[in-house]
């Protein structure tokens, strides 16, 4: 969907809210639709990530998915299942689940993670095609100030 060309005055009376929940919804939609075409969910991804000691568990050791559901709990969408997303990465060998249920990822699955990454750069830069980074720094200057005009944190 296009939207019409606003003037600065119309867009300086947008809602700020409307806007950042369209874009959060597109790009999110964009990124899964990407790495969709390339064999993988982004909860796939995060449970990965989250699980891996060269990743977002230094320490390794595992975890259960009400753990790694609590550790995702800011970016996890209400539709994302872990315990199917966790198993079918089992099932793949990428991760191994202990007799007390915690996940732990594999050799095999620390090498998709690896090459699951790789993807993220090709993404990135289609989102931000014509998007100065002075430009995106501004916006997420302009952001980060707005949630914390609102008593928010970020």
């Amino acid at each position: 969907m296009t939207t019409p060309h606003l003037s600065d005055a119309e867009l300086a009376g947008q809602p700020a809210a409307y806007w950042t929940g369209v874009a959060y919804e597109s790009l999110i939609a964009f990124t899964r639709a990407r790495q969709a075409e390339h064999g993988f969910t982004q909860p796939q991804f995060w449970l990965l990530r989250n699980l891996s000691p060269n990743d977002l568990l230094p320490g390794g050791g595992g975890l259960t998915v009400p753990e790694l559901r609590q550790a995702m709990a800011s970016y996890l969408r209400a539709e994302d299942d872990l315990d199917a997303e966790a198993e079918v990465l089992r099932e793949r060998g990428w991760l191994s689940r202990d007799a007390d249920g915690r996940l732990r990822i594999t050799e095999a699955g620390e090498a998709a993670r690896d090459r699951l990454k790789q993807h993220a750069p090709a993404i990135r830069a289609r989102i931000h095609d014509g998007v100065d980074d002075a430009d995106y720094v501004t916006t997420l200057k302009v952001l980060r100030q707005m949630i914390r005009n609102t008593g928010g944190t970020g």
